[in-house]
């Protein structure tokens, strides 16, 4: 990381700062503003953090408006085209992909960690059938440290990578049995010689009564959402994983708190979401009516699945997925699927339309993603949570880089006050007076 200086001048005090100028391999170079209010006196303001760099990090890069992903320097395109979940997840938490035997390790290890404790497993039966997913997945998760708390010094490098593999490997296990808890149906345990995602699906899918056989185009599709969901950089759920880890909390804590965050609709539910949109225009007939609403400031209709607030370009992950799409609903023989027709013709609609393009709000993986699920079977409701499966493995990246940097710190935002000046307490009985005053 190269650096060199940006003079800064207060022209009241007349006092000039120089701020180091930090480039990385690629992308932006950002300012040090860290001495600012030493210098100056005087914070930066940037509300929601839109232009500021919370950390340097060499897990994954995003070029917005070019359309680029890369995780580990490597093009999503190429990961999704020729990986899969394991092997990438590996990249995102090592380093580097690994060898034949370095995967077949590390898969195995996953594979030897799905099962949860049987107390933890009972813990489901305190929320009421109703619950959504994601409050019990949560919940879940931050309970985790209470059945593990044999490998929570993150201090230790063998503790942080038992974590690693646990949480990895456990994810799925907690999400199918808070879909099953939702369904009242029986608990199925993982199977060993399932690979990730068929493990998922059989334990979403199974009964006692009969058997399963996982179709291979399901699995194919979920590894490939996985691939695209694994890491973002820092959006907001893997900052909050940042944060909160910042603290020193246990890993686990960490985690859920990624997983709270995640559940806005702004973040991981944006693919529900999509799909509530899809049903609300019902026909394609009625696409132009409300992609005026669109257009109309008066209006509370928003296009959902289009945009991103990081690329000003077609979302990479975007152009993977939409053949995906087709691909498992050719096979599952749904591709009369009205929502998907009529998904097609609104992105064909809205990338023809001047207001969307000059805007750039092209067709995001969140426009698709909710499809698929849906022709996996997959309730709406369990979208959110499927997307924390596969993110996890981001977040767990990004909190294994934070840990082991030697000059860690607590993250501690500051801010621009406007509320009252200093005011004296008034006894109770007086403050009408002072207020008809």
């Amino acid at each position: 990381m190269s650096s060199n200086n940006f003079e800064l001048k207060n022209p009241e005090s007349g006092l000039t700062t120089s701020l180091p100028v930090r480039s990385g391999t690629i992308g932006p170079a950002v300012l040090d503003i860290s001495n600012l209010n030493r210098d100056h006196g005087v914070f930066s303001y940037d509300p929601a953090f839109a232009v500021t760099a919370s950390c340097d990090s060499k897990i994954t890069y995003i070029d917005g408006d070019a359309g680029v992903l890369l995780y580990r320097g490597y093009p999503v395109e190429q990961l999704a085209e020729k990986s899969s979940f394991m092997e990438v997840a590996y990249l995102l938490m090592y380093g580097d992909l690994p060898d034949a035997t370095q995967l077949q390790e590390f898969s195995g290890s996953i594979g030897r960690h799905t099962m949860i404790n049987e107390s933890l497993l009972r813990f489901f039966n305190g929320f009421h059938h109703d619950a959504h997913p994601m409050a019990m997945v949560s919940a879940v998760v931050a309970s985790m440290s209470a059945f593990y708390h044999d490998s929570t010094d993150i201090h230790n490098p063998r503790h942080r990578e038992i974590f690693s593999h646990r949480i990895v490997a456990k994810l799925p296990t907690i999400a199918a049995a808070a879909h099953k808890h939702s369904l009242g149906q029986p608990f199925i345990y993982p199977r060993n010689d399932l690979d990730y995602c068929s493990n998922m699906l059989s334990m979403f899918f199974a009964v006692p009564c009969e058997s399963y056989t996982v179709d291979p185009i399901a699995a194919k599709a979920l590894d490939l959402l996985f691939i695209l969901h694994a890491d973002h950089e820092q959006n907001a759920s893997t900052s909050t994983v940042r944060l909160a880890g910042s603290t020193g909390a246990n890993p686990y804590a960490a985690i859920s708190s990624g997983v709270a965050a995640l559940w806005g609709p702004a973040h991981g539910g944006a693919n529900e979401a999509v799909l509530a949109m899809l049903e609300q225009i019902g026909r394609v007939e009625n696409i132009p009516k409300y992609l005026g609403m669109v257009k109309d400031k008066s209006s509370h209709f928003r296009l959902m699945g289009f945009g991103h607030r990081i690329y000003k370009n077609f979302d990479p992950r975007a152009k993977i997925i939409r053949d995906m799409c087709h691909q498992v609903l050719a096979k599952l023989g749904r591709n009369d699927n009205p929502l998907f027709e009529l998904a097609l013709k609104l992105e064909d609609i809205a990338l023809k339309d001047e207001y969307f393009v000059s805007r750039k709000l092209y067709p995001n993986v969140d426009f698709y993603s909710g499809i698929i699920y849906s022709a996996l079977g997959i309730p709406r409701s369990m979208y959110t949570v499927m997307f924390a499966i596969a993110r996890t493995v981001g977040w767990v990246a990004h909190w294994l880089e934070m840990i082991s940097d030697p000059n860690m710190r607590i993250s501690r935002p500051r801010q621009l006050y406007t509320g009252p000046v200093r005011r004296d307490y008034v006894p109770a009985a007086q403050r009408k007076t002072l207020q008809e005053a």
